[in-house]
């Protein structure tokens, strides 16, 4: 009886930190959001492990089309490519922070995940002059140690409604992926890197959104920042000029 009960506690505490790691909607690691209001038919883009030696591709499209995204970016790959970090900031993008290495946080101690956030955190305001306010964990997988990251840092985690599966799907299964979980108050996960690696292919994502753009746009949908997807509800216009990320202030 003994060993039945304590194999049932045992199970419902591993089920508890697997739902903790994983669950989008879990609050048990960190203060976490995966979707915005839906009240206005607006959704949010966002790119992980960059920056990478195609964002600047990416960063061309976007401004001919007049579209704000937000990228995730890895802090050894902004070390690498500073100046295509500069360049997502220059171009009114929001920077949110996706650790150092791209490690499975849940992997490492409390102590190993608070310096994969503060270094990148130190380097992309050093580097960039803005301040990211957002972070997505590598994988999208939490662990202990991340909610005292997030209340030393001030960081809110981002975890998404659609992700493009875009580091194993062709083109065509990437914009099908997306435009058939698009919803007023989306979160979009696509990657403009791989990890860290130097020189990733990420292709198919760049044939992808110039498909998934253009469709969104004809569904009447608008593009927002993660950060102007979370405010509340009105017309993006009430909020006058559009915001920044918080400045660096030296």
């Amino acid at each position: 009886m003994v060993l039945v009960v304590a194999g049932a506690a045992a199970g419902s505490l591993a089920a508890a930190a697997a739902y903790g790691i994983a669950a989008r909607g879990s609050q048990l690691l960190s203060r976490s959001v995966y979707r915005g209001p839906g009240l206005r038919k607006s959704i949010a883009l966002t790119f992980d492990d960059g920056p990478s030696e195609s964002t600047p591709i990416l960063l061309d499209y976007l401004e001919k089309h007049a579209v704000m995204a937000t990228f995730f970016e890895c802090g050894m790959n902004a070390r690498r490519l500073p100046s295509v970090a500069r360049e997502v900031v220059a171009a009114g993008h929001q920077l949110g922070n996706h650790s150092w290495s791209h490690p499975y946080l849940f992997l490492r101690a409390p102590g190993a995940i608070n310096r994969e956030f503060a270094d990148t955190q130190h380097l992309l305001i050093a580097e960039t002059g803005a301040e990211p306010v957002v972070l997505r964990p590598p994988y999208g997988l939490r662990s202990i140690g991340l909610r005292a990251v997030q209340n030393k840092l001030d960081l809110l985690e981002i975890q998404w409604t659609i992700i493009g599966n875009d580091w194993k799907l062709p083109a065509a299964g990437i914009t099908d992926r997306v435009l058939r979980g698009a919803a007023p108050g989306g979160i979009v996960c696509l990657h403009d890197g791989r990890g860290v690696r130097v020189k990733p292919n990420v292709a198919p994502m760049l044939v992808a959104i110039r498909e998934i753009v253009p469709a969104l746009r004809d569904k009447g949908y608008t593009f927002e920042t993660v950060s102007e997807l979370l405010r509340p509800d009105a017309p993006l216009e009430a909020f006058g000029e559009r915001k920044r990320p918080r400045p660096f202030q030296k």
